[in-house]
């Protein structure tokens, strides 16, 4: 690559860096279905057709902020993870949890983004899928190590809820009884719902002492999911 070349590569970067942090900044003063190319485009000092050239719309946009919420927040816990990836299947669960709830005070309105209201208008792409599966796979992972090693209970599993089982099993995780695969859907949804009832204000004047609250109930999930200690 040439010096010029170079050099118009980085000017590209910085100025798509630009745009979404704008953008994000827009986000939390005006919410994701407020968010225009426009505005942001006139905070920067830009035309609108300058901006074009980096994101040929808002739904572009949007997506790019998706991707970098959920990559975010897949390295988050992945970090976390690794810091533990030696200690028992329960303390790494409950940590990647932790992790994960950490990120979201951290970063309440790219939360928002990825797991409060859908944006009106938009759909999001399949390039949205990799990095949203990160800490989904993660947990996963941690229970497959531990049903390889003995240390997983499978829970009760409804008869009407079989076929449902195996289906979710064939699509995230073949090597695991169905009934794990089911406790883990329902895990998955659980924590992100724990942790939007505290972001989003659920939580007042009913759970005040959070952080010890939110690692009993993340301890509830993981044994719900069969693992034990």
């Amino acid at each position: 690559m040439s010096t010029a070349q170079g050099a118009r590569a980085r000017a590209r970067t910085e100025i798509t860096a630009a745009i979404k942090d704008e953008a994000r900044r827009q986000l939390a003063a005006e919410g994701a279905a407020r968010l225009s190319l426009r505005a942001v485009a006139r905070e920067l000092g830009m035309v609108s057709s300058a901006l074009y050239r980096y994101f040929p719309s808002r739904d572009d946009l949007l997506t790019a902020l998706i991707i970098d919420a959920y990559d975010s927040l897949g390295h988050a816990a992945e970090a976390a993870h690794h810091a533990v990836a030696d200690a028992g299947p329960l303390e790494r669960w409950t940590t990647v949890c932790e992790a994960v709830r950490g990120w979201a005070l951290a970063h309440p309105h790219e939360y928002a983004l990825v797991y409060g209201s859908p944006v009106p208008g938009y759909t999001a792409p399949q390039t949205t899928v990799p990095p949203a599966a990160r800490v989904g796979l993660l947990l996963i992972g941690i229970v497959r190590d531990a049903h390889e090693r003995g240390h997983v209970t499978a829970p009760a599993l409804p008869p009407a809820l079989r076929e449902e089982a195996e289906r979710m099993r064939a699509d995230l995780a073949p090597d695991l009884p169905p009934e794990v695969v089911a406790a883990l859907v329902a895990a998955w949804a659980q924590l992100y719902g724990l942790i939007g009832f505290e972001l989003f204000g659920q939580f007042h004047r009913v759970v005040e002492d959070r952080e010890p609250f939110f690692r009993h109930a993340a301890i509830r999930l993981a044994h719900g999911v069969g693992l034990t200690a």
